[in-house]
């Protein structure tokens, strides 16, 4: 005898609506990435007949070999930041990294660079990762790319201490950063940064190797971004060795001067002056200021378009999700 059973209802999940504060925070960070593209594309509209005017000067093989430097460089930041969170948890992948802080990179068009740290924390979160590890990774990075740009600094700092003596200051910074290099220094600073936030400590000491490899992304940066300003400013003479190192210690110095304008987009205007002051012994005043102009034209286009394609593969070939740690 056969007993007929009652089939068993399906369970059906019930996705609950977003909160308000949910909905708040997604449309802010739209508007957000909406005020970086804007603010990108304003700088592009409103230099170009700088820009062009000095491009016109630069042969197309050279600006493109150019324009691969500076994504090279910007590549190697991504890879140093992402040694850093996965130090500091589990691994997130190469791919959420690159989206995570390719993106939030154009937070630096908006005036108050601070954008930049608010939307690595907010994409950062939407993949699932505590907003408190974004924010300590960046500063993190950022501690180790000062010390790894003033060091390189020192290759354009008598050309520079000729026309701004004050740039010297920038360097009172120096012998503070070397010591919390230090992986018990970092390690504390870290702890205590977290504590601030309220959030539990680090379960480990960062590493030495850590440290060391983003010591060495950093320093790979700004060889590829001084790189990119010596392809463009010898375009049209013989290239030079000095005049490599010169780019290489311009270029690092003046990112570094940018960040204490951070309410400038980008540092906008201040590493502009510093490059063309260390380019016109070499090129001419002119010149320099329109390389100086010119190079950062190429980062703009060079951010917005890792931007882009990290965010498209990201898309088409969405990560695992971030598991809990």
């Amino acid at each position: 005898m056969t007993v007929e059973t009652e089939p068993t209802p399906e369970v059906v999940t019930v996705k609950a609506p977003p909160s308000l504060k949910s909905q708040v925070v997604t449309w802010l960070r739209r508007l957000l990435l909406t005020a970086v593209v804007v603010g990108a594309g304003y700088y592009l509209v409103t230099r170009w007949d700088e820009v062009w005017a000095a491009m016109r000067q630069v042969p197309w093989y050279s600006a493109v070999l150019s324009l691969v430097a500076v994504v090279a460089g910007i590549m190697s930041s991504t890879l140093g930041w992402q040694a850093i969170v996965d130090d500091l948890g589990k691994p997130v992948g190469r791919v959420r990294a690159s989206q995570i802080f390719l993106v939030s990179q154009l937070g630096k068009y908006v005036p108050g660079s601070v954008w930049a740290y608010v939307l690595q924390m907010e994409l950062g979160r939407k993949a699932g990762l505590p907003r408190a590890r974004m924010f300590v990774s960046s500063l993190v990075q950022l501690g180790v790319s000062v010390v790894a740009s003033l060091a390189l600094g020192v290759l354009a700092l008598p050309v520079l201490l000729a026309e701004t003596p004050g740039a010297v200051w920038l360097y009172a910074v120096l012998p503070v950063g070397v010591v919390a290099l230090h992986p018990t220094v970092m390690t504390w600073g870290v702890n205590l940064i977290l504590r601030l936030l309220r959030k539990a400590p680090l379960d480990h000491r960062l590493h030495w190797s850590t440290i060391l490899k983003t010591l060495a992304y950093a320093m790979g940066t700004y060889v590829l971004f001084g790189v990119h300003l010596w392809l463009l400013a010898t375009a049209g003479g013989a290239p030079q060795l000095k005049v490599l190192l010169l780019c290489v210690g311009a270029i690092a110095i003046g990112l570094t001067a940018g960040l204490f304008f951070f309410i400038l987009p980008s540092g906008a205007g201040v590493r502009d002056l510093l490059v063309a002051l260390a380019l016109a012994p070499a090129l001419g005043p002119e010149a320099g200021a329109a390389f100086a102009v010119a190079s950062r034209a190429m980062f703009t286009v060079a951010d917005v378009g890792t931007a882009g394609v990290a965010a498209l593969v990201a898309r088409l070939r969405p990560p695992p999700a971030i598991e809990p740690a």
